[in-house]
């Protein structure tokens, strides 16, 4: 029998309460005909600005093959387009097209939905320590061990 303490994992802990994050925005995206990667997508270019694909695909943390068929789809649907990097046309940047103007509004009123069912009893002091725990762990993550 395979043992591990999933109640004691931090891991565990994150990624499913991740899962459940991106259910709920499934859920709530669906009636925009946009899934929670493709709202991630726009979400990533709405915060940083157009990146190529491979900043992308690290900013989402999925292999860039993956993101591919994401933009596909996206691209074919009228939500993004690829457009060359003045400074290297073989680079791609991702830019949202003016589909996504019109119901940006909608999808981040479905963010603010989702996350006020994910915080429903959450005090702001535990949401400020929630981010600030987090935010630690990112940290040590990050770090290079020696």
């Amino acid at each position: 029998m395979l043992e591990y303490d999933f109640e004691n994992s931090i891991g565990c802990w994150v990624f499913s309460t991740t899962q459940e994050i991106s259910r709920a925005m499934n859920e709530e995206l669906a009636a925009h005909g946009i899934t929670s990667r493709q709202w991630e997508t726009l979400a990533w270019v709405s915060f940083a600005g157009e990146l190529s694909q491979s900043e992308l695909a690290e900013r989402m943390s999925i292999e860039a093959p993956t993101l591919v068929g994401v933009l596909d789809r996206m691209e074919r649907d009228g939500w993004i387009q690829r457009v060359p990097a003045e400074s290297d046309r073989r680079k791609k940047l991702i830019r949202p097209t003016q589909r996504v103007q019109p119901l940006w509004e909608k999808m981040v009123q479905c963010a603010h939905r989702v996350r006020a069912r994910a915080t429903r009893g959450l005090s702001p002091v535990q949401l400020t320590q929630l981010h600030d725990i987090l935010a630690h762990i990112r940290t040590n993550l990050g770090e290079v061990s020696d």
